[in-house]
């Protein structure tokens, strides 16, 4: 089916579909559908994609460098030949320069085979999830036609994409019942490593937010206390520690995934990173540059910032980074 919320990237345009809302399970009519002058109640015409608040899983396929930027998948060999040296010109020129360090830090992590390695790890992660939601089915004694979600919302309900950010889980609304409400699938995903953390202000705790953005901003000094005492943070971050002591999914010992998802992103679309970050092991009042990210080498120890945020920051005491010195 195709997506109810279509992006036209081109034309930096979003647009949707959607038929008049149901009444008590049925087509109501245009009165019932039609709640004032300006509400109405419609059902989307289509599929909705649902992106998984703080966690970035391996590719299955991406955006290939070049003019067309054509989708290809992470097994065809092209991507080997293109992460073994993604600096290279011949893939395009970047829209900023590369910090030399920047180019280090990267340069570590595209070793071997790094295309396949990313496909392999992007199979079992999307095998996991399949087998997570399929069991989920057999415990609720469901199908598909019966079968639900729960999501939880942060402050940004859906992307540039028209997929819904949020937390999800099976539907379940006795907590007990028919056993103990599992974790959600993205903590579920970090458990098995079959996800990086991705952690991205301001939409951290859908159950425990304030009641508005403004009110959302850290203090300067008090990321530590943040990681350390927001519920589903900390359990997020000890369940990626857990997972790399094990050395489980991604952080397998003899294959591990060394270049995260979003890196594999910016060199495709030779573009770096824009967000900005804050190291949640100190206690600092320093914005870390986007181009700098990786001076926090840990990504559960990342927040990023969006850059359309850092003056809610800067204006609650936060100090940001000038950008490197050669990648200006």
């Amino acid at each position: 089916m195709p997506k109810a919320i279509r992006t036209d990237s081109e034309n930096n345009r979003t647009t949707g579909f959607a038929i008049p809302g149901l009444f008590r399970g049925k087509p109501g009519t245009v009165a019932q559908h039609v709640h004032d002058g300006d509400t109405l109640n419609v059902v989307p015409n289509g599929n909705i994609g649902v992106r998984l608040l703080g966690i970035d899983t391996p590719e299955v396929s991406f955006a290939f460098p070049g003019p067309r930027l054509r989708f290809v998948d992470l097994q065809d060999d092209r991507w080997n030949q293109f992460l073994q040296d993604p600096f290279d010109l011949k893939w395009g020129q970047f829209t900023t320069a590369v910090p030399a360090a920047l180019k280090s830090w990267v340069g570590s992590k595209v070793i071997g085979e790094p295309g396949t390695v990313h496909h392999d790890h992007a199979a079992a992660a999307t095998t996991e999830l399949r087998s997570l939601i399929s069991r989920d089915m057999e415990i609720m004694e469901q199908d598909l036609s019966t079968f639900g979600y729960y999501m939880g919302f942060g402050f940004e309900v859906m992307d540039v994409y028209g997929r819904f950010l949020c937390t999800i889980n099976r539907n379940q609304p006795d907590r007990e019942k028919p056993t103990p409400r599992p974790p959600t699938y993205n903590l579920r995903l970090l458990e098995r490593g079959r996800a990086f953390p991705y952690f991205i202000w301001p939409n951290m705790n859908p159950w425990e937010r304030p009641g508005s953005v403004t009110k959302a901003v850290i203090p300067p000094g008090k990321a530590k206390l943040l990681s350390e005492n927001d519920r589903e943070l900390h359990t997020a971050r000890t369940s990626v520690q857990a997972a790399r002591a094990q050395h489980r999914g991604i952080f397998d010992a003899m294959n591990p995934l060394l270049l995260e998802p979003f890196e594999l992103r910016f060199l495709s679309r030779r573009e770096l990173p824009s967000r900005y970050v804050i190291d949640l092991t100190k206690d600092s009042n320093t914005l870390i540059h986007p181009h700098n990210y990786f001076r926090v080498p840990l990504p559960e120890d990342r927040l990023w910032i969006p850059s359309a945020y850092v003056p809610l920051f800067e204006k609650a005491g936060w100090q940001s980074e000038q950008p490197p010195a050669d990648s200006v």
